[in-house]
């Protein structure tokens, strides 16, 4: 028995006919549908089936989105000046789907099923890790493959299934159009709403963005199916969809591939470096984040061994604690049982990675998943050092890990005597506007600080900055020949 809620109670058969009967209400048009419109017979739907459409172009439109947002994390970071405009892109895109949707008069399952192959096609494909890789590598610079991706992939996704909710309102019997389109609209956000979380926060964060790019795309091609044709065309469509299954498949799994988190992308490779034996690299987002070698005792990276030159000779630091903000390797610690280490990372399983494929021994010290703001901030413990090494990819900091507020919160967790030393990368000169504005941010908390440059022979480079808990936070005010008080501050500092 056909449910009353169907768009149609008896169709005529048509070549790849899939939209609303002959004009009439028995015929299975809405009240308000065009006078005189002939559209091709189509398939009666269930309305669940409806609904279940444009539930899945929900979930999968915001997915996709998030796909994208973690793809571009390693090649250009995770600031507002990339996300917003990337977001807004997507949503430009998807207000000309709605629209696009609103014209179609005629085969609306067709055109449904059409488009959830193209942007299958998309997402297995444009949003696959290793083709991302590529188009970074290969195209640059980098605000360029940035274009390429959110205009090639995601806007397209977007336009493409911006358009299934006006286009299936067309066949929901209702009343009122208001009641038919809330409908829609209401399973569609729902799907945006479940995808959001349900990616990020379970898909994500335990079988990796690749897993994410299967689901949404396997969601697609699994309706294909459903969208009522016969025939020679049912089975081109079906066809279509087996095979980009397969692509989905062979591009997202089969390709080789880099460790992936919700948070990161990990890779460990070997690479000949002079003065080392057999080192090897840990990658995080596509930017070196630590090295160690073969050798006995092992060597580091260079502003690694800086630092722990800096704390177990220079501070002589025996029997104190020693926070780490940003995991990287683990090296600072590395074969060191003089002090005690706590390493603050967002990433859960990075620490896994590094002991497995990276040190491939346990780390030396306590490991807290947490982000490093709040974890400084809500922490009741106080520590002799504070290291900030807190970068997501190549010069990138997370945003809300530059600012005053977020200095001086290390500063509150650090002993009255306490070092705070932060590794920044910045140009040799400092003399960017970035440069001299973080450097002012860190010394309007701590006071003067000593900076250290350690690379000067290239654009950006390790860049320490040390400064005390208890340094003075006054004003300083310049010598000038009227008036000078050199000679009288050396005595008032001895």
């Amino acid at each position: 028995m056909q449910d009353p809620a169907l768009p149609g109670s008896s169709p005529r058969p048509g070549p790849d006919s899939n939209a609303a009967a002959t004009a009439g209400p028995s015929a299975g048009l809405t009240p308000d549908a065009t006078p005189g419109l002939r559209p091709d017979p189509a398939p009666a739907l269930p309305v669940a089936l409806l609904f279940a459409l444009v539930f899945v172009e929900g979930f999968v439109s915001l997915g996709a989105e998030i796909v994208a947002l973690r793809r571009l994390v390693p090649h250009v970071g995770s600031a507002i000046t990339v996300t917003a405009p990337t977001i807004g892109f997507f949503l430009l895109a998807l207000a000309l789907g709605y629209q696009a949707g609103g014209q179609v008069a005629s085969n609306y399952l067709a055109r449904v099923r059409r488009n959830f192959l193209i942007a299958a096609a998309l997402i297995a494909v444009g949003l696959a890790g290793p083709v991302v890789d590529q188009l970074f590598a290969h195209l640059q610079p980098a605000p360029m493959a940035w274009f390429v991706l959110v205009g090639g992939v995601l806007c397209p996704v977007a336009w493409l299934l911006g358009q299934t909710v006006p286009i299936l309102t067309n066949l929901l019997r209702h009343e009122r159009a208001g009641a038919r389109s809330g409908a829609a609209l209401y399973w569609s956000t729902l799907g945006s709403f479940l995808g959001a979380v349900s990616l990020s926060m379970l898909v994500m964060q335990w079988l990796g963005v690749g897993a994410a790019v299967l689901i949404c795309a396997g969601l697609l091609l699994a309706l294909v199916p459903a969208l009522g044709t016969s025939g020679g065309l049912r089975r081109r469509a079906n066809t279509a969809a087996a095979l980009l299954g397969a692509a989905a498949i062979g591009f997202n799994l089969i390709l080789p591939q880099q460790l992936e988190t919700a948070y990161a992308t990990y890779r460990i490779d070997p690479v000949t470096l002079a003065g080392f034996e057999a080192p090897r690299v840990f990658w995080i987002n596509n930017s070196v984040a630590s090295i160690i070698d073969a050798s006995e005792p092992p060597r580091y990276a260079r502003y690694i061994e800086r630092l722990r030159t800096l704390l177990l000779d220079e501070l002589a630091l025996r029997e104190r604690r020693v926070l780490v903000l940003g995991a990287g390797g683990f090296t600072l610690s590395h074969r060191e049982p003089l002090n005690d280490y706590t390493y603050v990372d967002i990433d859960p399983a990075v620490k896994d990675i590094a002991e497995r494929d990276f040190l491939r021994e346990p780390i030396r010290g306590e490991f807290v998943v947490a982000d490093a703001r709040a974890y400084v901030r809500d922490t009741a413990l106080r520590y002799d050092v504070v290291v900030v090494d807190v970068y997501s990819a190549l010069t990138s900091i997370p945003a809300h890990l530059v600012t005053r507020e977020f200095w001086r919160t290390t500063r509150r967790a650090l002993a009255a005597d306490g070092v705070m030393v932060a590794n920044l990368l910045l140009d040799p000169q400092l003399a960017t506007p970035y440069a001299r504005n973080l450097l002012a941010t860190i010394e309007a908390e701590y006071g003067t600080c000593a900076v250290e440059v350690l690379f000067r022979d290239r654009s950006l480079g390790n860049v320490l900055v040390t400064c005390s808990a208890a340094a003075a936070t006054l004003p300083a005010e310049p010598y000038t020949d009227e008036r000078n008080r050199a000679d009288v501050d050396v005595l008032r500092s001895r």
